[in-house]
């Protein structure tokens, strides 16, 4: 399935990946850069489940705790910018982001205003 919304909530699970395995190398409490990689990589899989969901109902529940999850991640990435415990392009993660969430909020509206 092509689905831009499935593209790019893998493409900010695989930054974050990255960005976790760079933070840990750094020896410093990584409670927080773990928190945002449960997070981030919640948003994809549940994109995922969404798109495979058995009903309207299960895909809009679905997305809306992909929306929990991106916000939670926003959290924690603006958190770790604030910190400067680590130096990182914190901006770019935090603009994937966001699209991210601009998205899911235009497909919650979109499959919430279409009759089943």
């Amino acid at each position: 399935m092509n689905s831009p919304l499935l593209e790019k909530s893998l493409e900010f699970s695989v930054q974050i990946v990255l960005f976790y395995e760079a933070y840990s190398k750094t020896k410093k409490d990584t409670t927080i850069a773990k928190q945002l990689l449960r997070s981030a990589t919640s948003i994809g899989a549940n994109i995922n489940e969404a798109v495979y969901g058995n009903s309207k109902a299960d895909f809009v529940s679905k997305l809306h705790i992909a929306l929990k999850e991106t916000g939670e991640s926003i959290y924690w990435l603006e958190l770790l910018e604030r910190t400067k415990l680590f130096d990182h392009p914190f901006d770019a993660l935090l603009s994937l982001a966001e699209e991210i969430k601009r998205m899911l909020i235009a497909s919650l509206n979109t499959a919430k205003s279409n009759p089943e």
